[in-house]
């Protein structure tokens, strides 16, 4: 496995990988240590060694916190997902920067009856930003649920102006 810690506009971020893919991205965090613990805590043995491939993600990862909309096709290593979480995910990536659902959206385009099932396989979700979790929003418009916290859910959807 191999990991990277990089500074944001918002925070320290970290990013995990092995062989088949990305396995995590941690979200900003107020120190490096913070992320540190976060890595390891995930998995990851801690030992912070970056690649070309990663050190590529982070950059992309840092504009995207400057407001910047960006790609990530980045393949994602799905080891111990169950298949609707797998379904949920990539769902979820196919909600357009700016744009946002609802999670009886995404539960109706996978045919799954249960917005409640599609909350929880996103609270799983170990790879916001690249899962963009955090535009899916409650029935009302309300922002709801989201493990880095409803403020930084606010913070991203305003840096993409969806809200």
């Amino acid at each position: 496995m191999c990991s990277i810690i990089e500074k944001t506009s918002l925070g320290w971020v970290g990013v995990s990988c092995s062989r088949d893919g990305l396995t995590g991205v941690i979200l900003p965090q107020k120190t490096r240590q913070d992320v540190l613990e976060q890595l390891v805590s995930a998995g990851d043995s801690g030992d912070v060694r970056s690649t070309a491939y990663l050190q590529d993600f982070a950059s992309r990862l840092k504009m995207y916190f400057e407001g910047k909309n960006v790609e990530f096709p980045d393949k994602l290593d799905y080891s111990g997902a169950t298949e609707l979480q797998k379904k949920v995910w990539e769902e979820a990536r196919r909600i357009p920067y700016g744009k946002t659902s609802s999670y009886g959206e995404v539960a109706g385009k996978i045919g799954c009856r249960s917005a409640r099932a599609v909350g929880q396989a996103l609270g799983r979700n170990p790879f916001p930003v690249i899962v963009p979790c955090h535009r899916v929003i409650g029935s009302n418009g309300k922002l709801v649920g989201f493990a880095g916290g409803l403020k930084l859910k606010e913070q991203m959807l305003k840096l993409e102006k969806a809200i």
